[in-house]
Order: structure tokens, then C-alpha cells, then sequence
């Protein structure tokens, strides 16, 4: 069984680490045994699997695990907006909010920032990428934000995969100022959107379930952003109001548990992303930054 290492380049300290991974030996071998892949397509894959998760980790039981989790993989407790001790489950500590100062927003009105905090991949011409996880891989967006019309609106856009694992900070903002329209659910399978799974199928990320927003932004023109559940991410929660201008770097939702996805598509010519991303994504390299630090400029 291959046992690759996930390899990211971590934005802050300039250098290559190596991913600790939740639940590892789970995922190799639900993704890369074929026992384990057999399993995934009878059960993991399926809303139930994950909906009897998530009622695990909202009990108050669940509310143990908190602690041994924030050691093991070393939180900064002080971004926390509340006390460890405070949780009453596992899941609200997986959704937990943060002190404003924690993640301050970058730039002004014509500076883009990212929408989570997470590995990232950025590509300039989305017709022209491939391989983002696997050599000659790709999907379309057609696929992705279910809707060709939507999708032609957006050929030759620039797109932006944004990977959170469940380490991670899991509330999404948005990337630029404007007004979200309603957010229309596609509705899915719930494969894992780690590494180690989408090395084996990067179409999983049109497969699963998701939640496509439209954003009216007067600098950047259309945004579209589409949140993607996985295994034990069933529940995508909206926390904005539709038909509502928000703020840039302002909350749109959140995860409840597990390791999830942003994508977020801009149209072709609208942003020029910094050059640290486009280097490291020409290589299939997934960068670590977080949510408010900077992604790029407008173009206009």
C-alpha cells in the first residue's frame, strides 16, 4: 500500500513541511486498499455514515476529546474567542470562533484575501489547469458549479482550492466586498477530500455535496464560491444574509466536523494572484496560509 507523504509549502516560515494527518491510517486505507475503497462506496461515502458521526461529536461525551485534541496537534488556544474548557461538545469546538485580532484582513478595497484558513492551490487559467492532485487530472466548471450558463460566465477564470483540514480554523468569509446572492445546494456524496483520496480521484470534488454562491463584487466582478462537504462534513451552515452587501474577510459560514473544501472562482482577467501561489500550484504544491492573508490584486 503506498504510504506518499502530503507535502505543502508553508507560506510564514518559507519552507516545506510534511502534513500530520487525522486519521491517516483510515484514510490510506479506505483510499488506497482495495478492501478500504470498497468500503468507502458502500458506506463512507453516504450521508448516513456521516450524519451518525456528527451526532457522535455533538454529544456531551465528545466534549473529552477537546483537549487531547488541542495538545496533540498544538492550537494557539490564545485566537480561541472562548476558553477550552468552555465547549460543551466536540463539534462546537470544531466550529469555534476566533478573536477578531486572530485573523486581521489584508489590503484595501482592491486586494482579494483568502477565504479559509487551509493548504491552497491557485491557478490563473482554470481552462488551462490540470493535475491539481494527480498528473492529468482535471474537471470542468460546468461540473463544479452545476450550471453551464454559470460556468460559461467564468471560462478562462482563475480559480482558487482552498483545503481545510480538521486541524484547521473551519468558518469560511468572504474573499471580497459585494453582495451574495442565494446559495443553491447541490446535492451529493461525501468522499474525502484529503490528499490521500483525491490522489485517487480528483473528481470526488464534483461528486460531493456542495454549496454554490454567487458574489456581485463592484471591484472583482462575479465570484463564485463553492463550499464541499466530505466524509463527516455533512452540514455546510450559511451564517450571511442573501441579497445583503458584506465586508471583505466577513464570516459567510461555517463546517461542522471534518476536513472540508473552498473553491473559489474568479473571471477571466478580474485578479492577478501573488506570485508565491502561482509558483508552488505550477507544481502541484498546496500552500499553507490563512484566512485574511492576502491572495492577490484586481486587475482593474
Amino acid at each position: 500500500m503506498s504510504a506518499v507523504p502530503i507535502r505543502y509549502y508553508h507560506r510564514y516560515r518559507k519552507s516545506m513541511e510534511t502534513e500530520q494527518v487525522y486519521g491517516e491510517g483510515w484514510l490510506r486505507f479506505a483510499y488506497e486498499n482495495p478492501v478500504g475503497r470498497g468500503l468507502v462506496w458502500l458506506f463512507a461515502r453516504r450521508r448516513l455514515f456521516s450524519a451518525y458521526y456528527g451526532w457522535r461529536m455533538n454529544r456531551t461525551y465528545s466534549a473529552q476529546l477537546v483537549i487531547p485534541f488541542i495538545v496533540k496537534y498544538d492550537l494557539d488556544v490564545d485566537e480561541f474567542a472562548r476558553s477550552a474548557f468552555d465547549f460543551k461538545t466536540f463539534n462546537e469546538f470544531f466550529w469555534r470562533g476566533l478573536k477578531p485580532e486572530a485573523r486581521p484582513i489584508a489590503g484595501d478595497e482592491r486586494v482579494a484575501v483568502l477565504p479559509a484558513d487551509g493548504r491552497h492551490l491557485a491557478f490563473p487559467d482554470v481552462d488551462a489547469a490540470e493535475g491539481f492532485y494527480v498528473k492529468g487530472a482535471k474537471f470542468s466548471l460546468g461540473e463544479l458549479l452545476g450550471d453551464q450558463a454559470l460556468a460559461d460566465r467564468f471560462a478562462g477564470g482563475s480559480m482558487l482550492i482552498s483545503r481545510l483540514c480538521p486541524v484547521d480554523y473551519h468558518r469560511f468569509h468572504f474573499p471580497v466586498a459585494g453582495t451574495p446572492r442565494e446559495p443553491r445546494l447541490i446535492n451529493g456524496w461525501l468522499y474525502s477530500v484529503s490528499p490521500v483520496a483525491l490522489r485517487k480521484n480528483i473528481r470526488y470534488l464534483v461528486e460531493n455535496k456542495r454549496v454554490v454562491t454567487l458574489i456581485e463584487s463592484p471591484v472583482f466582478g462575479a465570484v463564485a464560491m463553492i463550499e464541499v462537504g466530505a466524509t463527516n462534513v455533512g452540514s455546510i451552515k450559511q451564517t450571511h444574509v442573501a441579497d445583503r452587501p458584506v465586508a471583505k474577510g466577513e464570516e459567510k459560514g461555517l463546517f461542522k466536523f471534518g476536513g472540508s473544501c473552498v473553491i473559489t472562482v474568479f473571471q477571466r482577467g478580474r485578479i492577478k494572484f501573488d506570485a508565491d501561489f502561482v509558483k508552488q500550484s505550477a507544481e502541484c504544491i498546496e500552500t499553507y496560509a490563512r484566512m485574511g492573508d492576502r491572495l492577490g490584486g484586481s486587475t482593474r
